[in-house]
């Protein structure tokens, strides 16, 4: 019989802890919930020992159904996701969740909150740190799924300047550019979301080797991010 994890060791020891409660309360194998997932038994028994890859948000809405988990597992999927980023990045990312007000320029790529699923893929197709395809699809439903709250109830007032530099590279090839011009054209009529360009004959300006981003959050205070070409800092 394996060792159980402890549940308080990381957010994917705890997600793996909850899967194999829901999994014995259902009188279920890993191997028949990995048959109801369409995944393999040995993937069901990695997420349980906490082991392997992350689970990507699309396994974990199949198990949270077939388990009946009522939404348990997916409330705990973003967590487990952001686990695997730098504290600095998983701070930014949980103050962007709550923020009030976001302002950014946007230097070198459109910004994720307004990507398309097909730019999003091929920005993260870029470089050299995906381990394997289910890890960008993990990256892909994380920054989609960040999107959600663009739409509800509490969606912030939302800010963007873009470089024009930002329009005119073609990420992903000519159709998925149409594509992504086409989403910022749409987004830019919705109430809460302004969009700007910067055109290059502005010339040379304070934010010109890379991105700024202001979070403000309901109390009032303010976040910065800044991100050049190597390196990233959140200033509180």
């Amino acid at each position: 019989m394996a060792r159980a994890i402890d549940p308080q060791s990381s957010m994917a020891a705890l997600f793996g802890s909850r899967l194999r409660k829901l999994r014995v309360a259902a009188g279920l194998t890993q191997a028949e919930v990995g048959t109801l997932a369409h995944v393999v038994s040995s993937r069901i028994a990695q997420l349980e020992r906490a082991t392997g890859a992350k689970p990507t948000l699309e396994l974990t809405r199949a198990l949270d159904k077939e388990l009946v988990a009522d939404d348990l597992l997916i409330d705990l999927w973003p967590y487990v996701y952001r686990e695997a980023y730098p504290d600095w990045s998983r701070a930014f990312i949980a103050y962007s969740a709550r923020a009030a007000v976001i302002r950014e320029y946007a230097s070198h790529v459109v910004p994720g909150l307004l990507q398309t699923p097909e730019y999003a893929r091929a920005l993260l197709s870029v470089g050299h740190t995906l381990r394997d395809a289910e890890h960008l699809e993990e990256r892909l439903a994380a920054r989609l799924d960040r999107q959600v709250r663009l739409t509800g109830p509490d969606r912030p007032e939302l800010w963007i300047i873009l470089d024009e530099a930002v329009l005119r590279r073609p990420v992903g090839g000519a159709a998925v550019m149409r594509g992504q011009l086409e989403k910022l054209l749409r987004m830019a009529e919705e109430p809460n979301v302004t969009i700007q360009v910067l055109p290059f004959d502005q010339g040379a300006h304070g934010s010109l080797g890379g991105s700024l981003t202001v979070l403000v959050m309901p109390d009032g205070t303010e976040v910065a991010y800044t991100e050049g070409a190597h390196y990233g800092q959140l200033t509180e």
